[in-house]
């Protein structure tokens, strides 16, 4: 069966395009050929005046999307100097883009894990919905990976130092968070959406009304709680910084934190720091997806990389051996190197 299900639905006229994730053992990580079937698909009803908007799940299973598929992108470092890594990168952000600038309404249901990849494709849609089972991360830095598939665009916008905090310790959101920081438009009960997704395929112009309509109040949000902590101690501009404020404060939140963030590879820490003062910057998501295409590429070359994914997904040690194991080793040069632009041609384009 294949890995994503591609339908339209509804009454001529008013159709609603379906497309449903379904790799469940991998909780619904993309692969090349599923970000092809959707840039496919996404581009059949882009020009279709029958379909009127589209509905993004999954099929089955504890998740939405768990990310990329970062086993290849492993294996393509290791075995072909990234060339089949960048491939990917270049037709997923082309993907990211194509959501991002769709002329139709977008209805992802962000039920379950929603962490990289599944960020890429769930936060450009108009409609984000989120459940009591929703569990949204960036948790790149743990592999060796900058926050990409847009995260300079998306983290770098959010209040305060939210987007830093985020990037840098990979912390997990439910959905009252993701409520709450404008990360999803509508908390619903994870029973709800089948008959929300039921309502829209009957009446797609009146998408905005159905999901208010069933929309629930959702718990206090415990984010909200931290942010005053996040601002104060996230707000240095370089990781040494971050890591010095954690130290000073000597408080039981910050000490977790700091345990959190001695986790992660100090290069790739760095780098999303500067991710995030180049995604900032960017006066179009097209710039920055370029941006975080050079990014990434190149970051996946980098030591750290492979040994995080060793470490944590391959033989699940839990032991990376980071490379600069320490902050203060970073070469600043190194970290200009990975956002350089590339020869022209070999920079990335939307569709």
């Amino acid at each position: 069966m294949s890995d994503v299900l591609i339908h339209t639905h509804g009454t001529p006229g008013k159709k609603i395009g379906h497309i449903s994730l379904n790799r469940s053992k991998a909780i619904h990580s993309l692969t090349m050929d599923m970000c092809e079937a959707m840039i496919a698909a996404l581009l059949e009803w882009r020009d279709d005046d029958e379909v009127k908007a589209v509905v993004l799940d999954h099929a089955e299973g504890r998740g939405f999307c768990a990310g990329g598929d970062v086993t290849l992108l492993r294996n393509s470092a290791l075995e072909d100097g990234g060339k089949t890594g960048a491939a990917f990168f270049y037709r997923e952000y082309q993907l990211n883009h194509l959501l991002f600038t769709f002329p139709k309404s977008v209805i992802a249901f962000m039920d379950g894990i929603t962490m990289g990849g599944g960020v890429g494709i769930a936060q450009p849609a108009q409609y984000r919905v989120v459940t009591e089972n929703t569990r949204y991360a960036m948790p790149e830095t743990g592999i060796g990976l900058i926050c990409d598939v847009g995260g300079g665009w998306y983290l770098s916008r959010l209040p305060g130092q939210l987007g830093k905090f985020l990037g840098l310790t990979g912390a997990r959101l439910d959905g009252s968070e993701c409520l709450w920081a404008g990360l999803g438009t509508h908390y619903l009960s994870s029973a709800a959406t089948a008959e929300a997704k039921a309502r829209i395929t009957e009446d797609p112009d009146r998408i905005e009304m159905i999901l208010g309509s069933l929309a629930v109040e959702p718990p206090e949000a415990r984010l909200r709680g931290n942010m005053a902590q996040i601002d104060r101690l996230f707000a240095g501009d370089t990781l040494a910084e971050i890591i010095a404020a954690l130290e000073a404060d000597g408080g039981e939140w910050a000490g977790k934190e700091l345990r959190t963030l001695r986790t992660k590879s100090p290069m790739t820490c760095a780098l999303v720091l500067r991710q995030l003062r180049e995604g900032v910057r960017a006066s179009t998501f097209a710039e920055n997806m370029a941006m975080e295409f050079r990014a990434a590429s190149r970051t996946i070359m980098l030591p750290d990389f492979a040994e995080g994914v060793r470490a944590l997904l391959v033989d699940k040690t839990g032991d990376p051996a980071w490379n600069p194991a320490n902050v203060a080793d970073i070469d600043p040069k190194a970290v200009d190197a990975v956002f350089a632009p590339l020869p022209p041609e070999e920079e990335w384009r939307p569709l």
